[in-house]
């Protein structure tokens, strides 16, 4: 099942590397954009995940550029405070998220007079990492991959942008050696986005 992860890790990368220089090679008006936001949501294992992580509280940092109008890479961090509900007393648990995808971004339209709406929807890969808050096990380390979507309500360059990502996730067991498994669950966020403009050619 690890297989899985690496194929998804495999694709994403491919798929960032074509699609990105297919955008540098392309003359568009629409200047240079990085992004920034601070995250903040839940974390909600799902399936056999349930039985092994609770529920919790997650917050990021994204980082983005765009591409091309309609594409943008986007780098993730999330780390969301969780418990081991497969070990002894269910102890405090930290997940940590890191990630590259590339997000397909439909035209922003007007809702109200200078505020828009803009919804995109985005795949990556990156890294999972499992550790324990307050005892001396080393920390687990996965491929994960990731297919989300959402919106954004953008005034300027400023804006509120809401997502939902469904993760496929290896997991190791934290308190006993064993194999990978791939188990699944989902991230629900809210952030506030800052856009640097750069309109040089």
């Amino acid at each position: 099942m690890l297989h899985t992860c690496v194929v998804l890790a495999t694709i994403s990368f491919a798929l960032t590397v074509s699609v990105a220089r297919v955008a540098d090679a392309q003359e568009t008006a629409t200047p240079t954009r990085w992004g920034v936001r601070f995250t903040s949501g839940a974390f909600l294992p799902t399936g056999d995940a349930r039985a092994l992580l609770r529920n919790g509280e997650v917050s990021g940092l994204q980082i983005s550029r765009t591409l091309s109008p309609a594409l943008a890479l986007t780098g993730s961090f999330g780390w969301a405070r969780s418990r081991a509900l497969g070990a002894t007393e269910a102890p405090r648990l930290d997940v940590f998220t890191s990630d590259v995808g590339l997000e397909y971004r439909r035209p922003a339209r007007a809702i109200a007079g200078s505020v828009t709406l803009a919804p995109f929807a985005g795949t990556g890969a990156g890294m999972r990492s499992y550790n324990f808050r307050s005892r001396t096990v080393d920390a687990t380390n996965n491929l994960a991959g990731y297919f989300g979507a959402g919106g954004e309500i953008g005034m300027g360059r400023f804006g509120v942008r809401l997502e939902a990502r469904d993760y496929i996730a290896g997991f190791k067991p934290l308190e006993t050696r064993g194999r990978s498994v791939l188990r699944n669950d989902v991230m629900i966020t809210a952030a506030l986005r800052f856009d640097f403009r750069n309109n040089k050619r």
